[in-house]
């Protein structure tokens, strides 16, 4: 049998992010659709290994397909729940590396924060806005994921992450993504994100 991936915990309770996010929001969103994507990357995995053995017949361009979405849905989740703390904890400007690196590549916080909200509120349909770290050039970019399938950015670090899809907001935002996107500003736990910089 395969290695198979795991729900990580959140590093705080369901409420710690209340008022910005909801803990009802939370406890539906790590338990239940980050759960699917992690139920959904391991039943990949197990078709492709009972395929292998001749166990059973797949259509392998459909397995690898749900396998990329699952499994990056769970990366994507696993690195946004640390991308988040209490308030208090998270929000306001970032020091460090990350903040010498934002005014580096992008003039300043102010007009990183504006870009990246645009990406976020700009997503066409259900996607992501991350912030990334580009090796070759040794420099900060930014992208939207539609969906989830993003495995063209294999080769670059994810630091900082906002997930855009309905569940993450809907019940407490309604359809006012905007809203949603300007109180987690809130909660990015930059200690977090300076990490991974740290570590790309």
């Amino acid at each position: 049998m395969a290695k198979t991936y795991t729900l990580p915990p959140l590093p705080y309770k369901y409420s710690d992010l209340q008022p910005h996010i909801s803990e009802k929001i939370m406890t539906l969103h790590h338990d239940k659709h980050h759960q699917a994507y992690v139920t959904g990357a391991n039943t990949a995995l197990d078709k492709l290994e009972k395929a292998r053995k001749g166990e059973i017949q797949i259509d392998v361009r459909a397995v690898l397909r749900d396998y990329s979405f699952n499994v990056d849905g769970h990366i994507l989740h696993s690195i946004f729940w640390p991308n988040m703390a209490p308030p208090g904890k998270g929000g306001g400007s970032p020091g460090g590396k990350i903040g010498d690196a934002i005014a580096r590549d992008f003039g300043g916080f102010d007009k990183f924060k504006a870009q990246f909200s645009d990406a976020a509120k700009t997503v066409e349909g259900s996607g992501w806005a991350l912030l990334l770290f580009d090796a070759e050039t040794s420099q900060l970019v930014l992208t939207q994921v539609e969906k989830q399938n993003f495995m063209h950015l294999a080769q670059m670090k994810i630091l900082l992450g906002l997930d855009v899809w309905e569940h993450a907001y809907y019940l407490d935002y309604m359809n006012d993504r905007a809203k949603y996107v300007e109180a987690w500003w809130n909660v990015v736990n930059w200690s977090d994100v300076d990490a991974r910089l740290s570590n790309a």
